[in-house]
């Protein structure tokens, strides 16, 4: 519902805030004053398309904000969450600025948001009747989901869509199964692939090991060079092999400590240097003919490691993931391999979904054939008491069948209406007439009392072109469905603002060379005058407002 509405610099208004209750708030005030405005500024608030004339001369933008109590409303409630721009409580603000040099900027409790995200979350919180371009009735969709919430169609459209979802999964599972279009040619590659894979890929620890041990045999032949090498510089035949110098070495110290015996411990030194180095050579000389000279096992590895090279480049992968990736390949293979039996439970499943999904939809299209008759003559009669006699109203259903079940069901709606008697019937988005469009919205809205789910709803030139008994029935109903709702509605005829459970009263003044306009909430003493001038126009004399206390005497009494 809406709670409060506020505008700044917007067209003649310098500033207003109004706040609104539940039921049926009218506006009213002279012709010219600007009671449309704030129409047009919730029209703005709903996505409109902004207009820069909108900003108030001399000023740099237009600002307006609405706010709205989502306690009846919990479609916005779930957007908004969806969306994360919930707020704690359980109210919604939203905020548009206009700038007088073009563009706009849009904020859902105040995080900045785009102009479609603001359209999408006031078209769960508003419905705005006069204008084209806001009005969910002109939507097709939105048409057939009415239809189906006065038929009561809800768990029958449900079921509908039920089934037809389910249809769509074992349709997708069976095109997983059968391998896409050549369900034969994918199992041979995939059995070419998984015994390659199953050949040479490795265990994350085993190829670490293979690449330890082909670096070995690589480098064996030097490897075992080097360390004979070795062998030879510290214990060979040479004159300068190292454990000959050694011994030459020890033999000097050793007459150097007989003649002085502090050299003593240097000798031990040696005499351990010795030792160590007839283990260096050991190990040398075991290392190198303990070295794996074998050409064949080095070639083996080689060829292990070049074809997994191979294999990681052509499926785009490390070597080291391909063990994991023949396990995966392995599991579609067995999958597509044993698809046969699955492939007949689900070819069985798809029948019987089928099958189910045309008995739905039969029904369904019977409860909505029922209800579309039934809104038709209801929505005829209420055209009528509107002033709009002659006229007529209808539901077209149109088929609406591919092959294949659809969530929508087997149809989808048209209202078509023809004002006058004798006309023929059009779709109701191509009605040109503000006004008769505003009335026939008015005869739906009342027709499908209690169905529809928005909160607040909004009448424009609901009355042009009426006067006398039936802008009183206009009125009336406009009370009726304030009883359900929240109304908003521009008039100008006092039998509809009589009506109002509040009255917002729009004036206009000139001061010098500005004008403003101004918004009030009117009082019982107030209102009585209002209506009075609605009646009376420039003469006001006493049976004028004893007219006006008994309009709204007895509309306080229905």
């Amino acid at each position: 519902m809406l709670t409060r509405l506020s505008v700044r610099n917007f067209a003649v208004v310098e500033a207003a805030g109004i706040g609104f209750g539940p039921g049926l708030t009218v506006v009213t005030g002279e012709t010219g004053a600007g009671k449309s405005l704030l129409v047009d500024a919730l029209l703005l608030l709903s996505g409109a398309r902004a207009d820069t004339g909108m900003v108030r001369a001399g000023c740099e933008r237009a600002e307006l904000e609405a706010e709205f109590d989502l306690d009846r409303v919990p479609a916005a409630r779930s957007w908004l969450s969806e969306q994360a721009l919930d707020d704690e409580d359980d109210a919604c603000r939203v905020r548009r600025v206009i700038a007088a040099e073009g563009g706009s900027r849009t904020w859902i409790n105040g995080r900045s948001a785009s102009l479609a995200q603001l359209a999408e979350l006031t078209a769960r919180l508003i419905e705005i009747h006069g204008q084209h371009e806001h009005q969910a009735l002109l939507d097709r969709a939105a048409q057939l989901r009415m239809l189906d919430a006065y038929g009561d169609c809800g768990a029958a459209a449900a079921h509908v869509r039920t089934l037809a979802q389910r249809f769509r999964d074992i349709v997708a599972r069976e095109r997983e199964l059968s391998g896409g279009e050549d369900r034969s040619a994918r199992i041979a590659l995939l059995r070419h692939e998984v015994a390659e894979l199953e050949r040479w890929a490795l265990p994350a620890d085993e190829l670490v090991n293979l690449e330890e041990r082909h670096r070995h045999l690589a480098n064996a032949g030097k490897l075992a060079e080097g360390a004979s090498g070795l062998v030879e510089l510290l214990d060979g035949d040479g004159e300068f092999a190292a454990a000959r110098t050694l011994a030459r070495a020890r033999a000097e110290l050793e007459r150097l400590a007989g003649l002085d015996p502090a050299l003593q411990p240097t000798l031990e030194l040696l005499d351990n240097a010795n030792i160590q180095l007839g283990e260096a050579t050991g190990t040398l000389a075991r290392y190198a003919q303990g070295l794996d000279l074998d050409p064949e096992r080095y070639a083996e590895a080689d060829t292990h490691l070049a074809a997994l090279h191979d294999l990681s480049r052509r499926h785009r992968m490390p070597a080291v993931e391909l063990h994991a990736h023949a396990a995966k390949l392995r599991d579609e293979l067995q999958a597509l391999e044993g698809a046969g039996e699955a492939l007949a439970k689900l070819s069985a499943l798809h029948k019987q979904c089928f099958t189910d999904y045309g008995t739905a939809a039969a029904a369904l299209s019977k409860r909505r054939t029922a209800a579309a008759v039934k809104l038709g003559k209801a929505v005829t009669a209420l055209m009528a008491e509107l002033g709009m006699a002659g006229g007529s109203f209808a539901v077209d259903l149109q088929p609406q069948y591919s092959g294949e079940p659809d969530p929508e069901g087997r149809e989808r709606c048209e209202f078509t209406v023809s004002a006058n008697r004798g006309m023929p019937l059009r779709p109701l988005r191509k009605v040109a007439s503000g006004g008769e469009l505003s009335r026939i919205a008015l005869a739906i809205e009342v027709a499908t009392l209690g169905t529809d789910a928005t909160a607040t709803m909004v009448f424009d030139e609901v009355d042009a072109g009426i006067g006398g008994a039936v802008a009183e029935v206009v009125g009336a109903k406009l009370r009726a469905l304030g009883e359900r709702c929240q109304v908003l509605c521009v008039t100008h005829l006092p039998q509809v603002a009589a009506q109002g459970h509040a009255h917002l009263s729009v004036s206009k003044t000139v001061e010098g060379n500005t004008t403003r306009t101004y918004i009030a909430e009117l009082d019982d003493k107030s209102r009585h005058e209002e209506i009075a001038r609605m009646l009376g126009g420039v003469e006001i004399d006493v049976e004028t407002r004893a007219h006006a206390k008994r309009m709204l005497e007895k509309a306080q009494a229905s």
